[in-house]
């Protein structure tokens, strides 16, 4: 007997291959097809571009386990790729005995820190195993985080001086060696590793006070900083904090501030590869905003039709945002500019 044709099917065959395809590059395919069900794609086309991504960036199935983890071991071998199989059955099964609220409360925090893992696609992937109620997935997201854990400079050593996301973001440009860092390879997490190595990099983290707004701020400060460059990195700023109000609801309230300290010190890391924007003035952005664009239906069908997965991330992140944080239309114009029907 065929099994059915449905997003559950695919993902299922999808949970079998490994979170990263060579050379280091996060396997984005369950994520997709979960954004891209979302969006109204078929079964037929969720197979279609699983197949499709798989073949053409040749991603491994889960290499073979190595030793058991359990919850008094855990922590001991954070950010080991060689042991996914280990991390990523400990956590399914956590996340079955927890639940999936309870699993996140339980271990993000140890985490929290090392949220520049895989350039934070355990992130993405833990907001969608949120989204869709999946503990398969969240389990899968949490053992992505931990077997790719890549911590930056920790919290509370520096006093913080700014209201605004932006000028945090703008201060990177005066870090020494800021402009003559050298990485292995220019994989965006060897950037965001070699950026926060630098002596001067270590206050980042503390810089910015923490009101009422100062997420929707963040949210603001990425929404423009991608409309206006459309730079990949970018691209991870709006669709991170995406992630992050997703994430968000399932941690305590006092872990909440760290997890977002720790996001936008990630994105700060990232400034050098998005150019040092200067960011415009708020006229600039109100004569992007009102500019004509197609409607979402126009731009969904758009990004179903596409290969690329930061076309599928973006179109549906910023739909969700656009619905989240008041209608704001900067986020269609946006979309619209990625998938190239409007300049």
């Amino acid at each position: 007997m065929t099994t059915p044709l449905t997003l559950d099917a695919v993902l299922a065959r999808a949970q079998t291959r490994s979170f990263e395809f060579p050379y280091l590059l996060a396997n984005h395919v369950p994520m997709v097809l979960i954004a891209l069900d979302r969006m109204g794609a078929s079964p037929q086309r969720l197979d279609e571009w699983y197949e499709t991504y798989r073949d053409a960036h040749a991603v491994p199935a889960i290499a073979a386990p190595v030793a058991p983890i359990n919850p008094g071991n855990w922590q001991e071998a954070l950010g080991d790729r060689a042991r996914e199989a280990d991390y990523r059955g400990f956590f399914v099964g956590e996340v079955q005995r927890l639940g999936i609220d309870k699993a996140i409360r339980t271990y993000l925090p140890a985490m929290t820190q090392g949220i520049a893992a895989s350039a934070t696609h355990p992130l993405m992937r833990l907001a969608y195993g949120v989204l869709k109620n999946d503990a398969r997935e969240v389990g899968h997201a949490l053992g992505y985080w931990a077997a790719t854990y890549l911590p930056l400079p920790g919290p509370g050593k520096f006093e913080a001086d700014t209201d605004d996301p932006a000028e945090v973001l703008a201060g990177i440009a005066e870090i020494e060696g800021i402009r003559d860092y050298e990485t292995e390879t220019d994989l965006l997490w060897h950037n965001i590793r070699a950026v926060g190595a630098l002596p001067g990099f270590a206050p980042v983290i503390d810089r910015l006070r923490f009101h009422d707004n100062t997420v929707r701020r963040m949210t603001e400060v990425s929404l423009v900083a991608f409309a206006f460059t459309l730079d990949f990195s970018a691209l991870h700023a709006v669709t991170g904090m995406h992630w992050m109000r997703l994430v968000a609801p399932h941690v305590d309230e006092d872990k909440v501030e760290p997890l977002y300290r720790a996001f936008w010190q990630v994105i700060a890391s990232l400034i050098p590869k998005i150019g040092f924007p200067v960011f415009p003035s708020a006229d600039e952005v109100q004569d992007m905003r009102e500019r004509d664009a197609p409607e979402w239906p126009e731009i969904k069908a758009a990004a179903i039709a596409s290969y690329d997965e930061h076309d599928v991330s973006l179109t549906f992140s910023a739909s969700e945002e656009q619905k989240a944080w008041g209608g704001d239309r900067l986020y269609r114009v946006a979309a619209a500019r990625r998938l190239r029907l409007i300049d």
